[in-house]
């Protein structure tokens, strides 16, 4: 450590690079390597160029038509033929320099180089995903460089013995750096391995909805489980580690992981007994409801009509009460209410409101038919209300109500009926030149 405080060793290290930089300006084999190079570098620029001019494959993105997925490959492939080529023949210009001047050390570092281009571009041009791209420039762009440049073990070294130790467990800076990467790499494909399984079981039309979803999360636990069982062997960690593993986890479920624990084996006793079913209607115990999206590990997702997701843990379908409107039977019973003036026929009134009702597409006959009934006396006529059953929820793309209620409107005009509303009579008595108005209801 004294010696890079000491000027007189930069001193002696600069004059060191001075005089090799003035060694190589007056070296014929320099220049050779140069000139191979700047030859390898223009000869691949124009064979890239080339090759992409003469073959439509190269050049025009396929679209359709036979060996899609080839053609598509072989198109995704044209980005990489300059740093491809560029790689070959830097490879060839090594041989030609040692058989012409007897060194290549600097056409073998422009190789090296080569080498990186040509990873960068795929990785643009292969990873879609920004989070993994940003990852594989940052993380495996380096760890390339240090490989092609023979640095790799002294960096691992390095790194290594950067570490601190808790009883019996040593730690040091390199497996932490690898644990990060290698858990990142399982992660990433832990999710898209998970997506595209629960997409193909949910595919499966021969299973119903909860079979489908139970079959779904148990393939989600195994895969995880699984991952992290290689992901430990990745790392070289001792599998018999997880007991103690396991214990701490056991204290921390006994505190602060309780809910996240009694969500997750709510969500399985859900699946198991099935209470819940993508597509049915759920109203909670506040009066909030929606139709059940999603069943996760830990939550439920419940689409509103307005487009809004709420998230209900688990817990609260085992401990709280809550209305399933659509589990066994999808048909629902509702009621709309009216009025008719009192010099109305009031034994008319339901034949005539049962026979509108009835023309509704999606007014069932059964389990009952439409039914009217007399439901009272008001202030201003005689109060009906008529109940009736639909296939489906009077909400969203379903406007029950509002469709039996034209009806009823429509059946009264066409009938001479009388819909009453609210009259008032106002009377101007004149004593002793005082106005008195009193409000009579009619």
């Amino acid at each position: 450590m004294e010696q890079y405080l000491n000027p007189a060793y930069w001193q002696n290290l600069a004059q060191t690079i001075f005089n090799q930089l003035l060694e190589w300006a007056i070296s014929p084999q320099f220049y050779a390597q140069i000139g191979a190079i700047i030859a390898a570098i223009a000869i691949a620029w124009f064979g890239a160029k080339m090759l992409k001019s003469r073959l439509s494959w190269f050049s025009d993105e396929p679209i359709d038509g036979r060996f899609l997925k080839i053609r598509q490959l072989i198109y995704a492939v044209s980005d990489l033929l300059f740093a491809a080529f560029c790689y070959v023949l830097l490879g060839i210009a090594v041989e030609i320099t040692l058989a012409a001047v007897d060194t290549a050390w600097l056409v073998r570092l422009a190789r090296g180089i080569s080498v990186i281009f040509l990873l960068y571009s795929a990785i643009n041009r292969f990873i879609p995903n920004p989070m993994v791209r940003t990852a594989a420039i940052w993380i495996g762009i380096p760890v390339a460089t240090l490989q092609v440049f023979g640095y790799l073990d002294q960096a691992t070294a390095f790194l290594d013995s950067i570490s601190f130790e808790v009883g019996n467990i040593r730690l040091s800076l390199f497996f932490l750096a690898k644990t990060l990467i290698v858990g990142a790499i399982f992660f990433w494909a832990g999710r898209i391995s998970n997506t595209s399984g629960q997409k193909a079981i949910r595919n499966q039309n021969a299973l119903d909805t909860s079979t489908q979803e139970l079959l779904a999360k148990i393939f989600q636990i195994v895969l995880f489980g699984i991952l992290f069982v290689l992901m430990m062997q990745v790392l070289g960690l001792d599998l018999t580690a997880l007991a103690i593993f396991g214990g701490a986890v056991g204290v921390g479920l006994g505190f602060g992981l309780q809910q996240i624990a009694a969500n997750f084996i709510s969500g399985m006793i859900i699946l198991f007994e099935r209470s819940l079913t993508v597509g049915d209607y759920i109203e909670l115990e506040d009066g909030r409801g929606g139709i059940l999206k999603e069943l996760n590990m830990r939550s439920t997702t419940l689409e509103t009509f307005d487009g809004k997701e709420i998230m209900v843990p688990n817990e609260k379908f085992i401990t709280d009460a809550f209305t399933n409107w659509t589990r066994d039977d999808p048909r629902q019973r509702y009621e709309v209410e009216f009025s008719v003036a009192y010099e109305t026929d009031l034994h008319k009134v339901p034949p005539i409101i049962n026979a509108a009702v009835s023309k509704h597409p999606r007014v069932l006959q059964e389990p009952e038919k439409p039914d009217c009934e007399l439901r009272g006396f008001g202030d201003s006529g005689v109060n009906f209300g008529v109940e009736f059953w639909v296939d489906g929820l009077d909400d969203g793309p379903n406007k029950f109500s509002s469709d039996v209620l034209f009806l009823v409107w429509d059946a009264l005009k066409e009938n001479n009926i009388t819909i009453p509303f609210p009259q008032r009579e106002v009377r101007v008595v004149s004593d002793n030149n005082l106005m008195k108005i009193s409000k009579v209801k009619n």
